[in-house]
């Protein structure tokens, strides 16, 4: 498909349906966001669009569809698979303002966000009302919910809680053309037509443009237990996870861990850790629940497994 570079025309237009405060063209804000964390790639846009309400989101893709210029949606540039890169130069869309929790309903067990809440802080806000929301994608501390709506993210928890597939009920997306929908019902159960929410969701920025998410939340446990085993080769690692289900029990997080990145995080985490000559491989593996007794239970169980697979030392975490 040919693309339209942006004219001193469709920048007015822009400018103008968006506000001039919104919209960059200086050297450095194109040099900021021409490229995320995708190895050692740029592509420069032709202009930054920092949009704050769904309405100018609307209108900036309407103008983009009519002139056929290409639009890049971008959340929090933690990405590793080039998502956020403006390759075709356009209009590099950050959806960075959009930060506000409209809404934590404890009697219904759902949220609604925007989508450039930092999924951490989003996490700590339902947990301060005794909720959990599972999705941790190991970098929660920067990445926004938005880009995990996006690219479909789970983290260490989804072998008991399941990826983001799971917990997003509806999503206000705004299509290509500037129309402004919602993909779904804030309800557990909705059989009615397309799963469109389910559709968006992995779909990269490329079917539309997510404004607002309505999450769904869990009752949050009350206790934890994490512990760290340690092995000679990566191959004995890997093996005991699947024999750790088979033995009938379900972590709530599981984490495989090669030496070399152990060795990364001691060296620029500063942490302090033994880190024995003969360990190339960790599982960490966390339970949590409302029952120390049926927690460590299982610990036993994953402990067993965890010897016949060779494990030469297991930690249990202090705090």
């Amino acid at each position: 498909m040919e693309y339209t570079k942006i004219t001193s025309a469709i920048l007015a237009e822009i400018k103008n349906a968006i506000g001039d405060e919104n919209v960059f063209v200086d050297e450095e804000s194109l040099a900021n966001y021409a490229h995320d964390e995708t190895e050692d790639l740029k592509y420069f846009p032709e202009v930054v669009v920092k949009p704050k309400d769904t309405a100018s989101v609307s209108a900036l893709l309407k103008i983009c569809n009519d002139n056929h210029v290409p639009v890049t949606p971008r959340g929090g540039g933690t990405g590793l698979s080039g998502a956020a890169l403006p390759i075709f130069g356009g209009v590099l869309l950050s959806m960075e303002r959009f930060k506000a929790i409209i809404d934590i309903d404890t009697e219904n067990l759902q949220a609604t966000v925007e989508p450039g809440v930092i999924t951490e802080e989003f996490m700590n806000a339902v947990a301060e009302k005794g909720l959990l929301y599972p999705v941790d994608p190991s970098s929660k501390g920067s990445c926004f919910i938005g880009g995990n709506v996006a690219h479909g993210s789970g983290g260490p928890r989804v072998v008991k809680y399941g990826t983001i597939r799971e917990y997003i009920l509806n999503l206000e997306v705004v299509l290509a053309n500037g129309d402004v929908i919602w993909t779904g019902a804030n309800t557990l159960k909705y059989a009615s037509g397309y799963n469109l929410t389910q559709l968006m969701i992995g779909s990269e920025g490329t079917l539309a443009v997510v404004t607002k998410i309505v999450t769904k939340l869990i009752p949050r446990t009350s206790l934890s237990v994490l512990m760290l085993g340690s092995f000679s080769t990566n191959e004995q690692a890997c093996g005991a996870v699947s024999a750790i289900f088979r033995a009938g029990v379900t972590p709530s997080a599981l984490e495989f861990m090669e030496r070399k990145g152990v060795e990364w995080v001691i060296k620029y985490d500063d942490i302090k850790f033994d880190l024995k000559d003969d360990v190339n491989a960790f599982l960490m593996i966390e339970f949590d629940g409302d029952d120390l007794d049926v927690i460590f239970k299982d610990c036993e169980k994953v402990n067993l497994v965890l010897e016949e697979f060779g494990c030469t030392d297991v930690l249990f975490a202090d705090t």
